[in-house]
């Protein structure tokens, strides 16, 4: 019988990740055996006391096995994580270890959330892509400058290792799991019981951008605010460069060394951003929207968009502006 290991780490007040993994495995399990009549999975949680107390002893777990007492597993789901990560990894040096042994053995790894700090803090996902929750892609950068991080990404694959982006997304991973640990068939089932979105691929959509401002170059910080302040207009990059004197080059080479963004890239995503705003709240016409952030080109404007969000600006007032007629 293979063995689904779900973590239950240290000090940490995440406990829907946990429960809302094990209760949709284990449905997947029971479906499984009865429907395909092959052998099912032993699923587990594991953890390194005896019991773990969430939300100041509010809620408590006791896992099923100490990581101590597991020799093989096939799978092992790192749950999300309280916001103080450099404490959580301090506090849960075995089971970082253990999780990097296990990889090398030939166990799976699937990161939910912010758990992805807990499954970075082991080296496995140097050079590696992954996601995590948008709101918190920048701590994460910094303390894992190596990795690839992709937050558009809801779902990341790649050498037996799986992460995913933020909050209640992880159905979708586990859903992504129950698919490929099972079969489609009972992906379908656990999707409509739990009335899950099967094949949701993106969370670009609930990205709220706000830029990355935690940098030491005073120059992009004050290029960063004139594009911010003039989001109606549009910016050449050309002119700004002049603008704090310094070359076209190394403008853009300090601009996404600070932020992640070349300076184009960033004047899209603050116009997208103050666009999406305006969709979500306003009765205005996608015309008068596209105007209002400085773009007279409707296809540019659209084509942008949708590189952006995942969606058109239409689909998007659809979906996040319920209260008028588009």
């Amino acid at each position: 019988m293979k063995h689904i290991s779900i973590l239950v780490p240290e000090g940490q007040n995440n406990l829907s990740s946990i429960v809302g993994a094990y209760k949709i495995l284990q449905r997947a399990n029971t479906y499984w055996k009865d429907h395909c009549k092959k052998a099912s999975y032993e699923i587990e949680l594991v953890g390194l006391s005896e019991k773990i107390d969430f939300h100041n002893g509010l809620f408590s777990v006791q896992p099923h096995k100490r990581v101590t007492d597991i020799c093989h597993t096939d799978l092992i789901i790192i749950p999300s994580l309280n916001h103080n990560y450099q404490d959580a990894i301090q506090h849960n040096g075995p089971i970082i270890e253990w999780i990097e042994t296990q990889y090398k053995q030939g166990a799976e790894l699937a990161s939910i959330c912010t758990g992805a700090f807990l499954l970075a803090a082991s080296g496995l996902l140097k050079g590696r892509v992954c996601s995590t929750h948008w709101a918190f892609a920048e701590q994460f950068s910094t303390l894992f400058p190596d990795v690839h991080l992709q937050t558009d990404r809801l779902i990341t694959d790649e050498n037996g290792i799986y992460t995913n982006g933020g909050a209640y997304s992880f159905l979708n991973l586990i859903l992504y799991l129950v698919e490929k640990y099972f079969d489609r068939a009972t992906a379908i089932f656990c999707s409509k019981v739990f009335q899950i979105e099967i094949d949701r691929q993106s969370q670009s959509g609930f990205i709220i951008f706000s830029g990355q401002k935690k940098h030491d170059d005073d120059i992009i910080k004050q290029a960063q605010l004139y594009i911010e302040e003039a989001v109606h207009e549009k910016i050449s990059i050309e002119a700004l460069s002049a603008r704090f004197a310094v070359g076209r080059r190394n403008f853009d080479r300090r601009f996404i060394k600070a932020t992640g963004n070349t300076p184009l890239e960033y004047a899209q995503r603050v116009k997208v951003e103050a666009a999406k705003k305006a969709l979500e709240t306003t009765r205005k016409t996608i015309h008068e929207i596209m105007y209002e952030v400085g773009y007279a080109d409707v296809k540019a404007f659209r084509d942008v968009f949708k590189k952006i969000t995942g969606m058109s600006p239409l689909s998007y007032k659809h979906k996040f502006n319920t209260r008028v007629q588009v």
